[in-house]
């Protein structure tokens, strides 16, 4: 536990500090080209194609898992492997480029840039504050999809563990729609993702909570109140914590309304969303940071009490 937190660590550094990987050795985008791959072999049997989503999942996520188990086991070898499954700096520039083009007063800019980055919805008709909430709302889930998740289950499971995540992570992207193209291909993919984020979309609403200064007390009310509002059972959480620690309402129009403050979402708001996830990314660096130093001592402190048993 101690390597891997070390290794968490480093991880970090590495997505703040290297360059992204070129999308032609991008783990996450060879992912992409396996999940395109099953849905050209599926069938289109409703039921077959059910079984098929199922199969292709669980051979991704094998696959993956397999591939990254052969990664030498020193921190800094992990580490990079486990830099390029993580998505803290691109998802924090993406909803600066959004907030970049709102205070530009290129609305029609905010909206592309919103939809090819951050979110699957139409974004033609949204208003500069509808823009603001959405980009709010999709750094509050990434958050916990691209950052918390990753790196907890990297602590539960190492490597392997990570990469199946991000496999399942990213069916539920490309497949997770209730449409004739999806509702069965990605049934069971969305199943999986919803299983494997219950713990750590939870995390990420608690960390956020213990970061919302002088709002705590109305932080947790929302979140109680408002998490189960949205069609995900975990994207409610993290969310539902962003607007109460902003003191404010992120709606999707005719699907949900989280937070119930008079805070106006706008360019503004943006900026302090990104303080709130840097302070999250601090506390999950000061744990990792404890647990390295704790597991270390607790290490050397066997190995003297050994040494001293051997000795007498």
């Amino acid at each position: 536990m101690a390597k891997r937190a070390l290794s968490g660590l480093l991880a970090l550094a590495c997505d703040a500090l290297l360059p992204e990987l070129p999308n032609q050795l991008h783990p996450v985008v060879w992912m992409g080209k396996w999940i395109k791959r099953g849905e050209q072999f599926a069938p289109n049997n409703e039921a077959v194609r059910l079984v098929w989503g199922a199969v292709w999942l669980g051979a991704g996520m094998g696959l993956s898992a397999g591939l990254v188990a052969c990664i030498p086991k020193y921190p800094l070898a992990q580490a990079l492997v486990a830099q390029s499954l993580l998505a803290y700096r691109a998802l924090d520039r993406a909803v600066g480029e959004v907030q970049t083009a709102l205070v530009a007063n290129d609305l029609i800019e905010a909206r592309r840039l919103l939809s090819w980055h951050l979110v699957s919805r139409d974004t033609a008709e949204l208003s500069p504050s509808d823009v603001a909430a959405a980009a709010i709302e999709s750094l509050a889930e990434n958050l916990s999809d691209s950052v918390i998740a990753p790196l907890f289950w990297y602590l539960v499971a190492g490597l392997p563990g990570l990469a199946a995540y991000r496999m399942s992570n990213t069916f539920d992207a490309m497949w997770g729609y209730r449409n004739q193209r999806f509702e069965y291909l990605g049934k069971v993919a969305a199943r999986c993702d919803d299983a494997l984020n219950l713990i750590p979309a939870r995390l990420t609403a608690g960390l956020l909570w213990l970061i919302a200064h002088g709002q705590r007390q109305r932080t947790w009310q929302i979140v109680w109140r408002d998490h189960g509002k949205t069609a995900s059972p975990n994207a409610g959480w993290p969310m539902a914590a962003m607007a109460g620690a902003l003191d404010t309402q992120l709606i999707k129009i005719d699907h949900y309304q989280l937070g119930d403050g008079l805070v106006q979402p706008d360019p503004a708001l943006m900026q302090q969303a990104r303080q709130l996830a840097r302070r999250v990314i601090f506390l999950v660096v000061a744990g990792l940071v404890v647990g390295s130093i704790k597991e270390h001592r607790t290490k050397s402190i066997e190995h003297r009490e050994w040494g001293a048993e051997t000795k007498n």
